[in-house]
């Protein structure tokens, strides 16, 4: 009979353990750069930056730290939407793939701005709109994800009505 193995543990990045220790310590932590977090905010909106905290860009990945396993989920089918808006914004072909994992989003970093209202945004909306909308979200179960989506939802239709009547005039 061989010997038994022991459990293998994953060993966590120096950085990480740093971190920890300053952030007990009270010391200023640094993170990604203002304009990082200002252009992720500007690419993301107001909902997913509050739940999310880009780190860093290391040869042509974005690393995000992300609040929960959901969001993570719900984020891996943005991808692509995402990585197209941030590369606009930030600089094309600066980024090539985002990369989540969970982990400390601080409730005050700058993504963290106030939510624009519902008005705002709804006055766009046509009946078929609002009834595509809840046939979508009837499929979540998380009321407090239902929300933000259903917002995420409102705020792009609306921004595309917006286009569309730019472009008509």
């Amino acid at each position: 009979m061989p010997p038994r193995r022991r459990p293998q543990f994953k060993p966590l990045p120096i950085a990480d353990i740093l971190q920890k220790i300053m952030k007990k310590q009270g010391i200023p932590v640094p993170g990604a750069s203002t304009s990082l977090r200002r252009v992720w905010s500007e690419a993301v909106g107001p909902q997913i930056a509050a739940q999310t905290l880009p780190e860093q860009i290391r040869r042509g990945v974005l690393s995000v730290k992300v609040a929960s396993s959901v969001w993570m989920h719900q984020l891996q089918f943005l991808k692509k939407d995402i990585l197209q808006k941030f590369n606009s914004l930030y600089g094309e072909g600066t980024v090539q793939s985002l990369q989540f994992s969970i982990g400390e989003v601080p409730a005050s970093h700058p993504g963290n701005d106030p939510v624009v209202p519902l008005s705002t945004w709804i006055s766009c909306l046509k009946e078929r709109d609002e009834r595509l909308m809840t046939e979508s979200l009837a499929a979540v179960n998380d009321p407090e994800l239902r929300d933000i989506l259903k917002r995420v939802m409102i705020r792009e239709i609306s921004r595309r009505r917006f286009l569309q009547q730019r472009k008509g005039r």
